[in-house]
C-alpha cells in the first residue's frame, strides 16, 4: 500500500465533503489496527467514530482479515441470481440466530442505502402480493437518515439531502422528530418527554387512509442528523400502531445494528419488534460492503405463494459477494470469541459519565447518550450553521482524535473494544478543544 501523499488529489470527487476545503489541508489515512488510525505523517487518531459508525470490533481484527484472504483465494466472485455459494446461507442462518430468530429470512444488499431502498420496494410488493396493492405510501420522519437512494432520501427528512434534487418519490409523509432541547436537554438514556408524538401516526391515517399506507421507517436511535434518542415508550407506540392498522414496521438499524447500543440490535435495546430491519456497517466490521434485509417469515411466504418463477425482481450484482459472507461470518464470531457486547455494556455507564462531564463548557447546549453513543450539541455561530462544529473536527483531528460532526453536534460512536484508557484520551482532548474554540 502507498503510504506516501498522492501526486494529484483532483480526480476524486469526495463524497459528503467540503472537498476544496479538504484539498488545501488534507486529512489523509493510510492504516489502521485497534482503536486507532495512522495518518500520512506517521501520527496516531484515536478513532472516536468507529470509522463510519461501522467498524465495531476495531480496525485490522485477525480473524475477519484471515477470512477473507482465504476467501479471496477460493471464490473471488460467485453470482447469486439462479445460483448461489455455500457461505451466503451460511451466513444467512447465522444472521437468523443472531436475532434469536425474531426473523426468517436474509436479503443481500451492499450498503445501507440499498437495504432501505429494497425493504421499501418490498413492502409495496408485499402488500400488492397481498391483494392490498392501494397501500403504496410510505411514511418517514423529520430528520430521518435513510440513505441516498431515491426511496431513502424520500422518506428521509434532512433538507439538505433532499433539495437538490427536485421531486423525489410520491406519495410520501412524515412524522414529526423527537428532539426536544427545552424539555430533554442533557438527559442521560431515552428522553421523558415527546413519547406522544408517535401519535401523529393516527394523524397521518386519518389523513391518508390506513388503506394507503404501507410502511412507515424510522431509525431506533437516529444517528447522522445527530443522535436523537426516542423518548420512553416512543417505539412501542409505534408498534401498537403500525398493528393496529395494517402499516409495516421498518427499523433502520444501519447504525444500531451490531452492538451499538450494546445489545446485537436496538430492536433487543428497546424491546420492540419490527417487521423488517434493513442493516449495513458494522454487518462486516466495515472490511468488504455489505448489507441485509431482515424480514420476517409472513412476508416472505407472502411472495412464495405466487405461480411458479422469480418471486421478487429485485436483487444486486453483488448481493451476497463470497467476500464479504466471509467477513460478516468472521465478524459474528468476533463478536462473540471476545466478548464484545459484554465489554461494552460494562462501560457504557463509565461512557455516560465521561460524556456528561462536558456539561458546562463553552458552547455546549445539550448532550445525549445511550450505549455507546454520545451526541454533544454546540450553540451555532450566528449566521454560520455547522461552522463551530467543523472546527472542533479539524482541531479533534490536529490534536489525535477522530469526531463527527453534522450541523452543529459532535456524534461519538467508538469501536466497542474500547478500554477506560480510550474514554479518557477522547473526552479529556474534547474538553480541551471545546474550551479553546471561537
Amino acid at each position: 500500500m502507498n503510504e506516501s501523499r498522492p501526486a494529484s488529489m483532483s480526480s476524486f470527487w469526495m463524497p459528503f465533503t467540503n472537498n476544496r476545503d479538504f484539498k488545501a489541508a488534507p486529512r489523509l489515512l493510510v492504516s489502521a489496527e485497534g482503536m486507532y488510525y495512522k495518518d500520512v505523517d506517521g501520527n496516531q487518531i484515536l478513532d472516536g467514530t468507529a470509522g463510519l459508525w461501522c467498524v465495531p470490533c476495531g480496525h485490522a481484527q485477525p480473524r475477519i482479515v484471515a477470512a477473507v484472504r482465504e476467501m479471496i483465494g477460493q471464490l473471488d466472485f460467485a453470482p447469486t441470481f439462479q445460483m448461489g455459494h455455500p457461505a451466503a446461507f451460511d451466513l444467512a442462518e447465522q444472521l437468523m440466530e443472531y436475532t434469536n430468530h425474531r426473523f426468517g429470512h436474509v436479503f443481500y444488499t451492499n450498503s445501507g442505502s440499498e437495504s432501505v431502498d429494497t425493504a421499501l420496494k418490498m413492502a409495496l410488493a408485499y402488500h400488492r402480493a397481498r391483494g392490498e396493492g392501494s397501500r403504496t405510501r410510505l411514511i418517514g420522519r423529520e430528520r430521518g437518515y435513510h440513505g441516498v437512494g431515491f426511496g431513502g432520501i424520500s422518506v428521509g427528512g434532512i433538507g439538505g439531502n433532499r433539495k437538490p434534487y427536485g421531486p423525489l418519490l410520491p406519495g410520501v409523509d412524515h412524522l414529526p422528530h423527537t428532539h426536544n432541547l427545552a424539555k430533554n436537554a442533557f438527559t442521560r438514556g431515552e428522553p421523558e418527554y415527546g413519547t406522544e408524538l408517535a401519535d401523529e401516526l393516527e394523524r397521518i391515517v386519518a389523513l391518508h387512509d390506513a388503506s394507503t399506507i404501507a410502511a412507515v421507517i424510522v431509525e431506533p436511535v437516529a444517528g447522522s442528523t445527530g443522535v436523537l434518542i426516542p423518548p420512553k415508550g416512543y417505539l412501542k407506540r409505534l408498534r401498537e400502531l403500525c398493528s393496529k392498522h395494517g402499516i409495516l414496521l421498518i427499523f433502520d438499524e444501519v447504525i444500531t445494528g451490531f452492538g451499538r447500543l450494546t445489545t446485537p440490535f436496538a430492536f433487543d435495546y428497546f424491546d420492540v419488534e419490527p417487521d423488517m430491519v434493513t442493516c449495513a456497517k458494522g454487518l462486516t466490521n466495515g472490511v468488504v460492503p455489505m448489507g441485509a434485509v431482515f424480514t420476517k417469515k409472513h412476508i416472505h411466504d407472502a411472495f412464495m405463494e405466487a405461480p411458479p418463477g422469480i418471486e421478487l425482481f429485485h436483487g444486486y450484482t453483488y448481493s451476497g459477494h463470497p467476500l464479504a459472507c466471509a467477513a460478516s461470518i468472521a465478524t459474528l464470531q468476533t463478536f462473540k470469541e471476545q466478548n464484545i457486547l459484554e465489554n461494552a455494556a460494562s462501560l457504557r455507564q463509565y461512557w455516560e459519565d465521561a460524556a456528561h462531564s462536558l456539561k458546562g463548557l463553552p458552547h455546549v447546549i445539550d448532550i445525549r447518550t445511550l450505549g455507546l453513543i454520545a451526541g454533544i450539541e454546540l450553540q451555532p455561530i450566528e449566521g454560520k450553521p455547522g461552522a463551530r462544529a467543523y472546527a472542533a473536527f479539524k482541531k479533534a483531528f490536529a490534536d489525535g482524535v477522530l469526531i463527527r460532526t453534522t450541523g452543529d453536534i459532535i456524534a461519538l460512536s467508538p469501536p466497542l473494544v474500547l478500554e477506560k484508557k480510550h474514554i479518557d484520551e477522547l473526552f479529556g482532548k474534547l474538553a480541551t478543544i471545546l474550551k479553546n474554540l471561537d
